[in-house]
């Protein structure tokens, strides 16, 4: 089920909070929590909460502190990207958030708006934070201004934008809509947009645009002299009180707001008995210009007034405060809880709250994001914390994970190597990483080294090693690296940043094993495309795996898919689609998909498939059309070592994916192998999923 959706809109000024608010009450009344989180807000005035996030929780009762409701200011977010990545924002946004969806039952997340500097920036900022937190969107937009042909037509590009960024639309929401327009708005949308694709059509009502006297007042800096207890009244219109009272009665309207000079008692008294008489219109509020305070005899009539509406006092003159006032947009805010209860039953009145709601809890993601990805795993390293053994701390960049892993607080860690080279290395490099906070040793010199000898010797000696043997080898850091493992000093061990595939796992295979009922050792990378996460298998390890083998690489990644949070649809590769192929090594792969679908009946599996047939949906559908796989894999089985390794590299170069791996598969207790020619980050995550793997032994 769907635990989230996120709020956005196109424009400013497009009235998103009628959504907010309208399906807060909607979810409140069909589960127990539910959680409200602003990605960027704009900067609050000092010692003030964002108005968005007071209201929502102030009117709903959320439990919830202001602080934990959003990441970033939008001047933080600037001044931010303009010394760091984006990507290292998304990641702080993703963790925030995180933390308030593991409290609630269903997370609200309302997008930017359009106001401030980077505005220009907030629609593919929307798009993107709402992809990377791999959760469903709702669009709403003005109508305001445009034309139904224009509108529907604008509105159809949105919902574009947002797919093309891979971002599931749930919804699209027509606000602001001429009463005349609200049956055409919404049979254009449905005409251009997908069936699935739930719409509504809301009608503009003025009074919402209605600034409330206390927002007036806070707008020109105004004190108030009087009615403070009804700050919260609307100001439908203001008129400018300078002529002489006869001639100005005339130009009172509903809820009007009287602009005049303070010294003019006659116009403050007449607009005050206006508002009690039956014949005119009611006033909305009073403000007097200038800083000039009527006189004692007029202040303490007032004062004696049964029923007094809003006075407030400015020291700006007539003509520029009038000018402010005709400026001000209005807001929902907390205390006014008549415009709050407008706007629900505008809501509730305009969108059929069964259908949308069925639309939120049905909904299932089709994948997970690849930074959401990223953050689980940081996540669930932290939470078992294990310890692994890096034999290559000579390295600089072990060092640079090294210190990386340190910040993160995520693993503890041993490096193998020179202390002092070490030290020389750090300091060159300009690393903040105390050796004195991880381990570190020198095989030769450890106090263990004699008995791993020992060890290793009774582990081998049907193979005629000998102790002298058994010596040489466990100064080798790759030997040593792995006897810690085994003898469970460490949980798992990284290698391979220097050493061959081959000297990194001899040892692992020697006497770490693999795991009953598994005879062969494999490899996955998860590949960490634009919007969302695949596993690669095997690219690593087995040069021409056969049919037996090719299945047991299938099943062991989905198990693998499967511990990492991704639902396995599994795709056997070849060079054909189903039945059409002809060829021993396509035979391979027809027998190792039977054989998978015998094993293990609980996974989706096709095969033979091709690659476009399975990862493209609409290839997909037309090659192999009732298939549950096609399109949708995410397991992908390469049929031989060459085929996978020169594919997961060009994909990798490509398209700029981050490849995480290779995470081997089938031994009794993790040892993973590193490219030669790997990064920190490469590094860094595969100590993670190292320390993940340790965690189900």
């Amino acid at each position: 089920m769907n635990k989230a959706v996120y709020i956005a809109t196109t424009e400013a000024n497009s009235g998103k909070s009628i959504a907010v608010l309208g399906l807060m009450r909607m979810l409140l009344g069909k589960m127990a929590k539910v959680g409200y989180f602003r990605p960027i807000i704009d900067p609050p005035k000092e010692r003030q909460t964002d108005n968005h996030i007071q209201t929502i929780i102030s009117h709903f009762g959320l439990d919830l502190a202001p602080e934990e409701a959003y990441a970033f200011t939008r001047r933080e977010f600037i001044n931010r990207r303009n010394h760091t990545t984006a990507g290292i924002l998304i990641d702080e946004i993703i963790e925030k958030y995180k933390r308030l969806e593991e409290q609630h039952d269903f997370m609200l997340v309302e997008g930017s708006d359009f106001s401030g500097e980077g505005a220009l920036i907030d629609l593919d900022l929307n798009s993107l934070i709402a992809q990377n937190l791999g959760i469903p969107s709702i669009i709403v937009s003005t109508a305001v201004g445009k034309s139904v042909e224009s509108f529907v037509s604008s509105m159809h590009l949105a919902y574009d934008s947002f797919c093309e960024k891979e971002v599931e639309v749930l919804a699209v929401i027509a606000n602001k809509v001429s009463k005349s327009d609200l049956a055409a708005v919404k049979e254009g949308l449905d005409k251009v947009l997908p069936s699935d694709v739930f719409t509504a059509a809301i009608p503009l009502i003025p009074s919402l645009n209605n600034p409330s006297i206390k927002e007036i007042a806070a707008a020109i800096n105004a004190r108030v002299l009087f009615g403070k207890d009804h700050m919260n009244k609307q100001c439908a219109t203001f008129t400018v009180g300078a002529m002489q009272l006869r001639n100005y009665l005339t130009h009172l309207r509903e809820n009007t707001l009287v602009i005049t000079p303070g010294d003019r008692a006659d116009v403050i008294l007449g607009a005050l008995q206006a508002n009690r008489s039956r014949n005119y219109p009611n006033i909305s509020g009073i403000v007097l210009t200038g800083g000039i305070s009527p006189e004692a005899p007029i202040l303490e009539l007032i004062d004696g007034l049964t029923e007094v509406v809003p006075i407030l006092q400015v020291k700006e003159g007539t003509f520029e405060t009038a000018n402010k006032i005709g400026s001000i947009r209005s807001h929902i805010y907390a205390e006014n809880t008549a415009k709050i209860t407008q706007v629900l039953k505008t809501f509730e009145s305009h969108v059929e709250l069964a259908a949308l709601n069925e639309k939120l809890q049905t909904f299932k993601s089709q994948g997970i994001s690849p930074r959401m990805f990223q953050y689980a795993l940081l996540k669930r390293a932290r939470n078992v914390r294990k310890h692994i053994v890096l034999p290559e701390g000579n390295d600089d960049r072990i060092l640079k994970a090294a210190a990386r892993l340190m910040d993160l607080d995520v693993v503890d860690f041993t490096l193998l190597g020179n202390r002092q080279e070490m030290a020389a290395r750090i300091a060159r490099l300009g690393l903040k990483l105390d050796l004195d906070m991880c381990g570190v040793i020198q095989p030769v010199d450890s106090p263990d080294f004699t008995e791993f000898s020992q060890t290793l010797c009774e582990l081998r000696s049907h193979k005629g090693l000998t102790i002298e043997m058994a010596r040489d080898r466990m100064e080798d850091v790759s030997y040593f690296g792995t006897m810690m493992v085994y003898k469970g000093l460490a949980d798992g061990m990284v290698s391979g940043a220097a050493h061959t595939t081959q000297h990194t796992i001899r040892p692992a295979l020697q006497f770490i094993k693999t795991r009953p009922g598994v005879s062969v050792v494999s490899s996955v990378f998860f590949m960490c495309l634009k919007d969302r996460v695949s596993v690669f298998g095997d690219c690593a390890i087995n040069p021409n795996p056969n049919a037996e083998q090719l299945a047991e690489i299938a099943i062991s990644s989905a198990d693998s898919s499967k511990n990492f949070g991704i639902e396995p649809k599994v795709a056997m590769l070849s060079y054909s689609s189903g039945s059409s192929g002809k060829g021993t090594d396509v035979d391979t792969v027809r027998e190792a998909t039977s054989l998978v679908k015998s094993l293990r009946p609980d996974l989706k599996v096709e095969g033979p498939i091709q690659y476009d047939a399975a990862v493209d949906l609409g290839v997909g559908k037309s090659k192999m059309p009732d298939s549950e796989v096609a399109g949708q894999a995410n397991v992908l089985i390469f049929p031989d070592l060459n085929t996978g390794n020169n594919t997961y590299k060009a994909v990798q170069r490509e398209t700029g994916a981050l490849a995480i791996g290779p995470m081997l598969q089938g031994l009794n207790k993790p040892v993973n192998d590193l490219s030669r020619g790997c990064t920190v980050d490469d590094i860094v995550n595969t100590v993670i999923l190292t320390a993940i793997q340790a965690q189900e032994i």
